[in-house]
């Protein structure tokens, strides 16, 4: 939605496609159009989901290393009318000398390249000076950065700090309440096999929906019952980077090898002792990996959860999201350009002092290996 359509100035770009639809529905609380384009997008989900996804999820499990197996294995329709194909079979050993023939021929024109590489100096003569031209259209860009920076006020610096602070605040809690919620109910469905077969169909559709489809809907709710923006805001974070961090402790628990499940049923441990033991510290490092990519979707999503178009009318909260939609509507590119350094600057600064120490203590403590 925000890729196929955005305004920018006084100019509209927009490109045909669902998130087009989508967005213009939005805007003009259009329910009824935003109905009809999520069930047209749910549709195209659940086809590919079929068609492409559970065929490769149930080819996958030959590639599992367990001693173990487990109760039941993912099963798809489309894998097994393909392996039951005969003409799949005939065109395989019909297209087999094609394919040897197209492999040898590649293969020779890489040994003739890999030859002929070693004798060519054109290259090496050139490289040089492609690195310097880079490297001083690489300097002029960030000397004129900082020429625009320059111009920018002391009230446009104070609204950038407290839109930052107030992003950030937001971003931490929808982190937290999504977490709060992911993390059982994914553990739950990577330990059930049959549970996970009905449960992530249903997650991946439900997770391919825009949040920003639903936001107008959600919008319109609070604004009837007391609430503004702000909380609305918060929500919208949620539905769009809880997804993230949902699938990666699903994949976390699928990983859990067989083996050691059945030594907690064998030594009878608790559901206390199997969440402390066993659980938690085997889905740390997608657990991890979850929140970096929901921390990440959430910085993005702030800048349309924070300004929103409604019926016609604009709706804010203060925010650096809000602060890089105002200085795009207007285009205001020096504040646009801070306001985007503001944010990778918080962005790197977590990542650095934060998601990569707990990434190496991931690495150290939490491995499932011998």
């Amino acid at each position: 939605m925000a890729c196929e359509m955005f305004v920018l100035g006084s100019r509209d770009f927009r490109l045909p496609g669902l998130g087009s639809y989508l967005q213009t529905a939005a805007n003009a609380g259009d329910t009824r159009g935003i109905c009809w384009g999520l069930v047209a997008m749910i549709g195209v989900i659940i086809l590919i989901d079929q068609i492409i996804f559970r065929p490769v999820i149930a080819w996958a499990e030959k590639f599992k290393l367990e001693q173990v197996g487990d109760e039941s294995t993912p099963h798809s329709p489309i894998l097994a009318l393909l392996r039951e194909s005969r003409i799949l079979y005939w065109s395989n050993s019909l297209f087999l000398p094609f394919r040897e023939r197209l492999d040898l021929h590649f293969a020779q024109r890489g040994e003739i390249a890999s030859s002929a590489r070693g004798k060519s100096s054109i290259w090496s003569e050139a490289l040089p000076v492609m690195a310097i031209a880079i490297l001083v259209g690489i300097l002029y860009a960030v000397a004129k950065m900082f020429a625009m920076l320059a111009t920018i006020s002391s009230y446009e610096l104070h609204s950038l700090l407290l839109g930052a602070g107030a992003t950030f605040l937001r971003v931490e809690v929808a982190l937290l309440l999504a977490a709060l919620w992911t993390i059982p109910v994914g553990v739950t469905i990577g330990l059930r096999p049959r549970l996970s077969a009905v449960a992530q169909p249903i997650a991946q559709i439900a997770a391919s929906v825009p949040a920003t489809a639903l936001f107008p809907i959600i919008l319109l709710v609070l604004i009837r019952a007391g609430g503004g923006l702000g909380i609305g805001s918060v929500v919208l974070l949620v539905l769009g980077t809880q997804w993230y961090i949902l699938f990666n402790v699903i994949a976390g628990a699928m990983a859990i090898p067989t083996d050691l499940k059945e030594v907690c049923s064998t030594y009878r441990l608790s559901r206390t002792e199997r969440w402390r033991c066993l659980f938690l510290p085997a889905i740390f490092p997608y657990l991890i990996t979850g929140l970096v990519t929901a921390s990440g979707g959430a910085w993005n999503a702030s800048i349309v959860a924070e300004y929103v178009r409604f019926r016609g009318k604009t709706i804010s909260t203060p925010g650096l999201g809000a602060v890089i939609s105002e200085a795009t509507d207007g285009s205001n590119f020096r504040l646009l350009l801070a306001a985007t350094v503001v944010m990778a600057t918080i962005v790197v600064t977590m990542n650095r002092l934060v998601w990569r120490r707990l990434y190496a203590t991931a690495a150290t403590r939490f491995k499932l290996e011998g």
